[in-house]
């Protein structure tokens, strides 16, 4: 795990900051280890300077090439998830996108590993992360589809996009006991947050509650 080098960052308010946790609190974030880091990770940096001012906003927001930043409910939601069990060390994101997820997971988890299809965003977010001084993260250009490119288990994989069914390299790529939290529903159908636990050979699927992502695509831009 690491924590944020906020040096030559500039920061908005706290008072800004605290807001948003406050309200992540009366919607029913209730792990405070995840509010302490929503409260320091500078989403603004994470957001074009031109809708900066809206970065600590409950809301997603544009990041271009059809892509979004996730709203910080979701993101405190899905991380919240992980953190109910506390064997996860390793774990595997699809879609670093902006990056603001993966700073988040970086500074709650020892290992991080990211997969990104559009060949731009992964390499702005590599450098923003850098910056940051996240260091335990790796990165992969590739199809989220496909999941990480050698032969990994992780305890631990959060989707930021939604597929019209789950893909099976990411069932595989649980380790015993892991877990995969996943938006399923694609573009046009209704979306349903889900958690599964890997035993064995076997799956638990468990639905959670209804959510609005882009949808996971195949393929690399």
């Amino acid at each position: 795990m690491n924590k944020i080098n906020l040096q030559g960052i500039g920061m908005t308010s706290q008072r800004t900051r605290s807001r948003l946790v406050e309200r992540l609190s009366e919607e029913g974030i209730q792990n405070q280890d995840v509010l302490n880091v929503i409260a320091s990770t500078p989403r603004h940096v994470f957001v074009d300077e031109a809708i900066s001012h809206r970065a600590y906003e409950d809301t997603a927001l544009p990041i271009g090439l059809g892509q979004t930043i996730s709203q910080p409910f979701i993101v405190a939601r899905m991380t919240e998830l992980l953190l109910q069990f506390p064997t996860i060390n390793k774990v595997l994101e699809i879609g670093t996108g902006s990056g603001y997820q993966t700073a988040v997971l970086a500074q709650m988890f020892d290992e991080i590993y990211s997969i990104e299809r559009i060949q731009a965003l992964q390499q702005k977010a590599k450098r923003l992360l850098r910056q940051l001084g996240l260091t335990n993260v790796k990165y992969h250009y590739g199809d989220g589809f496909a999941g990480w490119p050698t032969d990994e288990k992780f305890d631990g994989i959060i989707v930021t996009a939604a597929p019209d069914v789950v893909p099976q390299a990411l069932l595989e790529q649980l380790a015993d006991g892991g877990v995969l939290i996943i938006p399923v529903g694609g573009q046009h159908d209704v979306q349903t947050l889900q958690m599964i636990q890997r035993q064995g050979d076997d799956f638990e699927y468990h639905s959670l509650e209804k959510v609005r992502f882009v949808p996971l695509v195949a393929g690399t831009l």
